[in-house]
């Protein structure tokens, strides 16, 4: 990479063959060529900007579109642009209205800063602005945060409803 200074005729060539209408990178390589240097067509266009050159114009080519009659008008209406696209969907904003499962368990309602260490943890409240949240309170099953009714309500694998409902007895059976 060259350093940040560059020589004067190599400034004076950059602006002649920018005036010829030559591309960043066309530059670029008439100037390595010529100098023997290795300027990027980054580092040129970036020499041209503080030189104050404007972007060389492009050639455009033809269009692909066939240009319209006066007066006529394209088949489609254009689209409009979609409002809100990081929104989530209308459904997604309602409050969830799900039917919960309940279990035989009249809970003791403990405010957190008196649950005990074996006490069941399953909350109760806490659905509605500024409702305080109180916890089930039952002696906990050992293994689990929960009482056993509510370990049951909670359980999401068959490991863990099995650990839950105690060991399973196998007996051997012969084979016919």
């Amino acid at each position: 990479m060259e350093p940040g200074h560059w020589p004067s005729e190599h400034s004076d060539a950059l602006r002649d063959y920018f005036l010829k209408g030559m591309s960043y990178a066309e530059i670029g390589r008439q100037i390595n060529a010529r100098f023997g240097t290795a300027y990027t067509r980054n580092a040129v266009a970036g020499r041209a900007k503080r030189l104050g050159l404007a972007a060389p114009t492009r050639m455009r080519g033809p269009s692909i579109v066939p240009s319209l009659p006066s007066g006529a008008r394209p088949i489609a209406p254009p689209r409009p642009a979609l409002p809100n696209l990081n929104l989530p969907p209308k459904s997604a904003m309602k409050p969830a209205r799900a039917k919960l499962r309940c279990v035989g368990v009249q809970p003791r309602l403990i405010p957190l800063v008196e649950l005990a260490r074996g006490d069941c943890r399953y909350p109760y409240g806490g659905d509605r602005e500024g409702e305080e949240i109180a916890f089930c309170g039952h002696p906990r099953q050992p293994g689990s945060s929960y009482c056993t009714p509510h370990a049951r309500l909670t359980c999401r694998s068959g490991a863990e409803a099995a650990r839950i409902a105690g060991p399973v007895m196998l007996r051997l059976v012969s084979a016919a």
